[in-house]
């Protein structure tokens, strides 16, 4: 009788392991995925940042080329 009360308290611990190795998978299974969200967030950020910085340069290009067409203005009514 005490055979059987220690091979069910051996598979109990065997079980016990069992969970809690999958605990730890699973924990870092999800610390994987929130990894790999954070870094598509810093992508897509970088992507924003580079299309505002892309956007800027064109504004300030056709400002540029206003004043340009200005100054032309000018020059062509002083003559």
């Amino acid at each position: 009788r005490n055979e059987e009360e220690e091979k069910e308290k051996e598979e109990m611990e065997d079980e016990e392991e069992e969970m809690e190795e999958e605990e730890e998978e699973d924990e870092m299974e999800k610390e994987e995925m929130v990894e790999e969200e954070e870094e598509m967030e810093e992508e897509e950020k970088g992507e924003e940042e580079m299309e505002e910085e892309e956007e800027e340069e064109m504004e300030e290009e056709e400002e540029e080329e206003m004043e340009e067409e200005e100054k032309l203005i000018k020059e062509f009514k002083l003559s």
